[in-house]
């Protein structure tokens, strides 16, 4: 399998920090931000990853990461994205590079503190189709949210998605989609279908419904904790803070 990072968007949310470099450089304590997600990669096997980026400051990733030697890849390839147009827009990018084989795809803002090699390698095994990963969250409002059959997930048991719903007023559960999404080659043939959204973007939820439609989608739930870095100065400092407690962790 390949892998492949987001890392485009404006960064408005955290504007003034963004005024001058993209959000995915920012520091998380010790490190740039874009450094977790492409060690979570790493960690997880994956030794050929594409960077897709945008904006005034693409360069400056190229700088900092260059060929991936430091995280012990292979390759990473980068690419530009032109304008925003979503998560799906953005992943469309990889489609050369993914060449055919299984993706996994994660937001450049997405820090985790434990491994998904057994998710990978779960969906190695797996003859089609795509997996999510979930984490309970305080406000699943601000994410894609499954909605399950019966129950809730539950110790020993995984409930089935009936549907996954783009930031929902009412959530109808308390868990959300977060960004690590794994799918096989059709996820570029999907997003060719795909219509802009009300907001103009191509959306990834969309996708995910898709292969849920299909019967295709499984999911996991993430272990430890999670943090969406790059939505708001809190979001920031909650990530800061959770890296420092597990640094600090480690150095007992």
């Amino acid at each position: 399998m390949k892998g492949v990072v987001l890392a485009g968007g404006l960064g408005t949310r955290l504007l003034p920090l963004t005024k001058v470099t993209n959000k995915h450089l920012l520091p998380v304590y010790d490190k740039p931000m874009v450094y977790y997600p492409i060690e979570t990669l790493a960690r997880a096997g994956i030794e050929e990853v594409m960077l897709v980026t945008g904006g005034n400051n693409a360069g400056d990733f190229l700088r900092l990461l260059g060929n991936g030697k430091e995280f012990g890849l292979k390759e990473l390839a980068y690419a530009y994205q032109e304008g925003h147009g979503g998560i799906a827009a953005a992943l469309a990018l990889a489609e050369d590079f993914a060449d055919g084989d299984k993706i996994v795809v994660i937001l450049g803002d997405n820090l985790i503190e434990k491994n998904i090699r057994g998710g990978t390698e779960d969906f190695a095994r797996q003859k089609e189709g795509a997996k999510i990963y979930l984490k309970e969250v305080e406000h699943p409002e601000r994410f894609g949210v499954p909605v399950f059959e019966g129950a809730v997930p539950v110790e020993g048991q995984r409930p089935k998605i009936m549907a996954i719903e783009e930031k929902p007023k009412k959530p109808k559960s308390q868990y959300a989609v977060i960004g690590i999404y794994m799918y096989d080659s059709r996820v570029f043939d999907i997003i060719r279908s795909l219509e802009p959204s009300g907001r103009g973007e191509l959306e990834i939820t969309d996708v995910n419904n898709d292969y849920l439609r299909q019967g295709t989608l499984t999911y996991e739930i993430l272990e430890g904790w999670w943090a969406d870095a790059g939505t708001s100065f809190q979001s920031l400092l909650r990530a800061n803070n959770l890296v420092a407690k597990k640094r600090a962790s480690k150095s007992d």
